[in-house]
């Protein structure tokens, strides 16, 4: 493919969120904190805490945002 064809199939949504990639960073932010099973379907982000407890965001930013919530309040 050359020209406007091979460009707009490799343009990308700008707010569309890399779920690896941010799975990724998630679980290398919180593994250490007792969280785990960071996942993400239907729109829908889930990290589950060392007690068993599910924690949910609509967003990585807002299922970050729970999890140190959850994370302070358990200092």
């Amino acid at each position: 493919m050359t020209g406007r064809a091979a460009a707009a199939s490799t343009h990308r949504d700008p707010f569309q969120v890399d779920e690896e990639t941010a799975l990724a960073e998630l679980e290398l932010v919180w593994a250490a904190g007792g969280y785990h099973g960071f996942s993400a379907d239907g729109g829908t982000w889930c990290a589950v805490t060392s007690a068993g407890e599910a924690l949910t965001g609509g967003t990585p930013d807002e299922l970050s945002r729970t999890i140190r919530a959850h994370w302070q309040a358990m200092q």
